[in-house]
């Protein structure tokens, strides 16, 4: 599946776009912020397209005057999600290389995978979290319209070996068709 916002493409990665999640992913506050190491290498990168990145539901951001991936964003639904959701609820995931950091795109690429979960998807409740010093991501999630839940303290982010705190947000599908005139 292919969606498309103002400014954005969303679409399934592609071993091609092995190079551009390198150059992005390689960043050094990118993946750590985010729970996950810093990418290697292209063939590293390749890999976890193989891997991670080929998901159901899991998109690299394109930002159609780039023409290249420069992030990425996802929804769990259910089981596959980091909160143990029923499989009537996802999860929000999402990053974008530095480059693109305060130009509003992952708010809009957010907004468009929101669409996609309620309309499309028919789901009930959708749930965003990022991880304590991350306040790109808690902004997203307010401009969003994520409302704080609860947070999760001494949470093991074991791809990178450390402990911290989780802060937890939700949105229904009633808040999300509050705020939507589509």
């Amino acid at each position: 599946m292919i969606l498309e916002t103002k400014r954005l493409i969303l679409r399934p990665w592609e071993e091609d776009d092995a190079e551009d999640l390198y150059r992005y992913a390689s960043h050094p506050q990118i993946g750590p912020l985010t729970g996950w190491p810093v990418h290697t290498s292209v063939e590293n990168s390749r890999e976890i397209i193989k891997g991670v990145l080929s998901e159901p539901e899991t998109y690299a951001v394109i930002v159609k005057e780039a023409g290249h991936a420069v992030g990425s964003i996802g929804l769990m639904i259910g089981k596959a999600s980091n909160i143990d959701l029923p499989d009537t609820e996802g999860e929000v995931g999402y990053w974008i290389g530095a480059p693109f950091w305060g130009q509003g795109l992952i708010p809009e690429a957010v907004m468009e995978i929101l669409r996609h979960g309620f309309r499309d998807l028919g789901l009930s409740k959708m749930w965003c979290m990022y991880f304590e010093g991350n306040l790109r991501s808690k902004r997203v999630q307010e401009k969003c319209g994520f409302l704080y839940h609860h947070s999760r303290e001494n949470r093991e982010r074991p791809l990178l070996g450390r402990i911290g705190t989780e802060y937890i947000s939700c949105m229904t599908k009633e808040q999300y068709l509050s705020q939507t005139t589509e």
